[in-house]
Parts: structure tokens; C-alpha cells; sequence
């Protein structure tokens, strides 16, 4: 298709957004041509998008993602110099989480919109950076936590928000899997290994580390961060939390050899709004049940909300010995379709400069909780968030 025309956006000042025609294809650019990356790409071409650029450090994911993107999409090993292509318009940023911050501000001051991955940033002050661009330079970003583009997420908030449940004072939640172990390999064609790292501590050039970056405290929180990105952003999103009041995080032994994050580890998180949650990761543990091994259940005083990936349920207040569920929805494969709802909704985001459904802010109170389960298990503190000075205190 030919070059989209850009014409100011109804309502958005000059210069601040830019929108297409309905036929119109969003170019769009991948950092990170990785698992996820080129997971992404396939998704976004599937809706629409044109997938103009590819850029990864490492040259066999550099190929793998020019294979996936389309014939004639433009290479790059270096971001910035991806940036400064005019023709693009949005990027998909799919890095280490330790590089999401640096990327997206660079993104959004050169012009672009951002579908990043989560978590969202790997420290709470760079989170505040990010949001200081976004808004500065008036660009669409999406956080990539897809449950808030799920039509049975919609449902199950439609329920807690009409005040079915009365009054919920406590959420539990988990995840449970099972891995063996990490990717063992050798590194088998040029990499950048300066530029992977960015702002990590310097080190050698290490297989282990970048084939398995998320397992290591320098670029990412592991498993823990890496679920509990989906199910806390999805709780704070449900209950209609900000931030969290604190945070306690405990973890087992690491059982994974060569990683430096436990993958068995439960948090406590305290919301201002008179509510507990918590979140256990196992996984070292047995996949019992395909639509039951990642949930959270909303216990209220006269009803209990049950949601995970694929299905709700809905238990009223009962005496019954046995109890079933007045409302359930089951919608298989429905995490899948997620997906491509999250983007649907940034590229339409992208097309009308409205707020998408994951927005910085969002992505931002997430992070906070994140990096505070961090802090707090390296600690073996509980560890409060005061909102006021933007810290997190002992």
C-alpha cells in the first residue's frame, strides 16, 4: 500500500497527534526481534499493521525478525537510528525491561507511538520519566498487559463495579507452572553486547545472561515480575487502584540452576483502598488445570468473583453445601484473542488520539508494585509507598 497521509487529528493540537484514514496501515517498527518480538509482529501484521522495520542487536534475531516482519522491511542494529526514520510510524519496543524506559522516551520525543511490552520500566523513577514524555510530547503508548483489552476482563468489571460482591477486603491470586530449567546455548553470530547491556553494570560477554536476561536481578524481576506484570496490573485495574499502600514479598530458594530470581515466591500487597491482595508463583509446581492455574479470586461479602485467563465465575452468597457458580462465562482461547485486542485497540488509539485501554499511568502504578515485591524480597522488608514524595519507604 502506498505511503499513508497524515492529517491532524479532530480536537489535538498541532503537532501533538497525528491520525490515519480508515484504510490506511500504521508502519510500524520492532526493537527487539526476540521470542516475544516476532510473536508481535505476527500479531500486528494480522491486524493490520505494516510491519516497515526490524532492529535487534543480536544478528540471528535481526534475521529471524526480518523473516517474520515481510519482504523489504528495513534492517537495523542500532534503535536510534530506527528513530530517525520518518516513515515510521509506531514502534513496538520488546527489549530487556531494564532498556523500556531509555527506548519509549527516546520513541515518543522522535515522533513515535509505542506498544511496550510489560512491565513497563524496571525502576519507579524512570517510570515517572516515561510519563513525563508521554504526556510532553502528546503520543499513544500501550502497555502490553493485554487482559484490559479482554471483552470477559470487561465482563468480570462490569460485576465487581455495580457492587455485587459487597465489600471486598481481600483478592488471592496465583500462577502456577512448571519449568526445568534455563536456555543453554552458545551465542552463534555477531552481537552487540555494549549496546545490549546499556545502562546494566558492565560485564563480559555471557550466553547465559542474554539467551536467560530474564532471570537476572540487572534486566528484569524473572517469573515473579514477569506474571504478577499480568495478574497485579489486572487486580489494580478491576478494583480501581492507583498504587499500592505496601508491599511485603517472600521467596524460596532459587530451584532454577544459573538464575538468580526464585521462581516460588508469594506477595502481600496493601491498597489504599481497604483491600488486600496476594499473588503466589510456583513453578516449580504441576499445571493442574489449563484455565484454573492462573487466577484470582475477588472474595466479597455476599458474592465471590473467580477470573482467569479464559473464564469467570461468579459464586453468590449461599448455605449450600455444594457450591455452583449463578453466572460463569468460559471463552477458550480467549487469551490469544487478547492480543490482538490490545493492538487493535493501539492502532485505532494511534488513528483517533485517544487514551488506549493501557496507558503509561496505568503501566506506571503496576511498576510501582513490581519494583517494590523486588526491594522488598532482596530486603526481607515491608516496604511502604508514599505517594506524596513519589519514594518508597522502610
Amino acid at each position: 500500500m502506498n505511503r499513508r497521509s497524515f492529517v491532524l487529528s479532530a480536537g489535538t493540537a498541532a503537532g501533538a497527534g497525528l491520525a490515519a484514514g480508515a484504510n490506511d496501515r500504521v508502519r510500524t517498527g520492532v526493537i527487539g526481534s526476540g521470542g516475544r518480538g516476532r510473536l508481535l509482529t505476527g500479531e500486528f501484521k494480522e491486524v493490520g499493521a505494516e510491519m516497515a522495520a526490524v532492529c535487534d542487536v543480536y544478528r540471528p534475531n535481526l534475521e529471524a525478525g526480518l523473516k517474520a516482519a515481510s519482504t523489504g522491511a528495513q534492517s537495523y542494529s542500532d534503535y536510534r537510528r530506527l528513530l530517525d526514520d520518518k516513515s515510521i510510524d509506531a514502534v513496538i519496543v520488546a527489549t530487556p525491561d531494564h532498556w523500556h524506559a531509555r527506548m519509549v522516551i527516546d520513541a515518543v520525543h522522535a515522533g513515535k507511538d509505542v506498544y511496550v511490552e510489560k512491565p513497563l520500566c524496571h525502576t519507579i523513577p524512570e517510570g515517572f520519566d516515561m510519563v513525563e514524555a508521554v504526556r510532553k510530547t502528546k503520543r499513544i503508548v500501550q502497555v502490553g498487559t493485554q487482559r484490559r483489552s479482554a471483552p470477559l476482563y470487561f465482563e468480570a468489571k462490569k460485576i465487581i463495579d455495580s457492587g455485587r460482591l459487597g465489600d471486598v477486603r481481600l483478592v488471592t491470586s496465583w500462577w502456577f507452572n512448571n519449568q526445568n530449567g534455563l536456555i543453554r546455548k552458545n551465542l552463534e553470530g555477531e552481537l552487540d553486547w555494549k549496546q545490549w547491556l546499556g545502562s546494566a553494570p558492565r560485564r563480559d560477554v555471557d550466553a547465559m545472561r542474554f539467551f536467560n536476561w530474564y532471570y537476572f536481578w540487572d534486566y528484569s524481576g524473572g517469573l515473579l515480575i514477569g506474571q504478577a506484570a499480568h495478574v497485579v496490573d489486572a487486580i489494580q485495574w478491576l478494583m480501581g487502584s492507583k498504587a499500592p499502600l505496601a508491599v511485603t514479598c517472600s521467596g524460596g530458594q532459587v530451584n532454577l540452576q544459573g538464575a538468580e530470581i526464585p521462581e516460588t515466591a508469594s506477595i502481600i500487597i496493601e491498597y489504599p483502598e481497604n483491600y488486600l491482595a496476594t499473588f503466589t508463583l510456583g513453578y516449580k509446581a504441576m499445571r493442574y488445570h489449563p484455565t484454573l492455574d492462573q487466577c484470582k479470586h475477588f472474595h466479597g461479602s455476599r458474592a465471590r468473583l473467580d477470573v482467569s485467563r479464559e473464564l469467570f465465575r461468579l459464586y453468590p452468597e449461599t448455605n449450600a453445601t455444594v457450591l455452583t457458580p449463578e453466572k460463569e462465562d468460559v471463552r477458550p482461547g480467549s487469551f490469544a484473542a487478547a492480543t490482538r485486542d490490545h493492538i487493535r485497540n493501539f492502532l485505532e488509539c494511534i488513528r483517533s488520539r485517544k487514551e488506549p485501554n493501557a496507558p503509561v499511568e496505568a503501566g506506571l502504578g503496576t511498576a510501582i508494585a513490581l519494583c517494590m515485591t523486588l526491594d522488598s524480597l532482596r530486603s526481607g522488608r515491608r516496604l511502604k509507598w508514599n505517594a506524596a514524595a513519589r519514594r518508597v519507604e522502610s
